[in-house]
């Protein structure tokens, strides 16, 4: 490669990561990107979560912030979510654990509250659903697929150095074995008796009892109740004057949002090249990855 066309491509690289930049720039100057002006005024602090839980760190920052100010005497943890990884909904979970220690902290479901969505409600100092809200769903999923036979129509071999025999279990490359199978199980296993027990503490029920509905079904939020996994059948404003009540706030109580969190140029940068990595080339290149997800 003659060092012209080298020096075209550097050229092209760095005027795109400006472009991107001066883009960003632009549009945080119309949007904000400052923390919120923080009050003194008592109320009751709003948390959402909404969507897939792929990542943990805004809700525990903003649950953490709340935490701090002496004047939120409480906080409504809205959760409109399917699930997500494991790993961030048990983040969660124990941040809200810690947090209803302290504070009270009153779940309100959405329209979908299920799987991980559950998990991270189930310590909360009380559970809100509206009687159509889709919960539960307590069980665990690994989707796997196998693209072997598609490589060998389009004449492209796969090969694989590994240190043991289960390093690339699950591999859409090659066969699924009975060893994978049994080893994924006793992993899916194990991560589901931990969604048991987690939701069994965070509302002080038997694990026998969660146990019994561990399968996967999804429930009404009237069924839920019914099964004490709810507390109470209501609506985001029910719960907010829930949280004013218990925090000892007489009148409505003014609901207060977390501060936004200051954009970092360069991690919207490295976050948007890792999103071209664990996007469909990642998928394509078999990334693994258990869920707590309602399907």
């Amino acid at each position: 490669m003659s060092k012209k066309i080298i020096l075209i491509a550097i050229t092209i690289l760095v005027s795109l990561v400006i472009l991107f930049a001066l883009s960003v720039k632009i549009a945080t100057t119309f949007l904000g990107t400052g923390d919120t002006v923080a009050t003194s005024k008592e109320g009751v602090g709003l948390v959402e979560v909404k969507g897939m839980i792929l990542d943990s760190k805004e809700t525990i920052r903003q649950l953490r912030y709340f935490l701090k100010q002496e004047n939120i005497k409480a906080v409504v943890l809205r959760v409109d979510s399917p699930g997500g990884i494991v790993a961030p909904s048990q983040e969660i979970y124990a941040e809200v654990k810690k947090f209803a220690a302290k504070k009270k902290i009153i779940v309100s479901m959405g329209s979908l509250a299920a799987s991980g969505g559950y998990y991270i409600s189930a310590p909360s100092s009380m559970i809100f659903a509206n009687p159509g809200t889709i919960t539960a769903s307590i069980g665990v999923i690994l989707k796997l697929s196998n693209i072997e036979t598609l490589m060998d129509k389009i004449g492209i071999k796969s090969y694989t150095l590994k240190t043991g025999k289960y390093k690339d279990s699950g591999s859409p490359l090659r066969q699924f074995s009975a060893e994978d199978r049994a080893m994924l199980q006793s992993v899916i296993d194990n991560t589901h008796e931990q969604f048991v027990r987690a939701v069994a503490e965070g509302r002080k029920l038997p694990v026998a009892d969660i146990r019994k509905i561990a399968d996967g079904r999804i429930l009404s939020g009237e069924q839920a109740m019914g099964l004490k996994l709810v507390d109470r059948l209501g609506t985001l404003q029910d719960a907010i004057e829930e949280a004013g009540r218990v925090a000892g706030i007489s009148g409505d109580p003014e609901l207060l949002l977390p501060p936004k969190k200051k954009v970092n140029y360069l991690d919207l940068l490295v976050e948007g090249t890792e999103g071209t990595f664990n996007g469909p080339l990642g998928r394509a290149t078999g990334g693994m990855k258990m869920m707590y997800e309602a399907e």
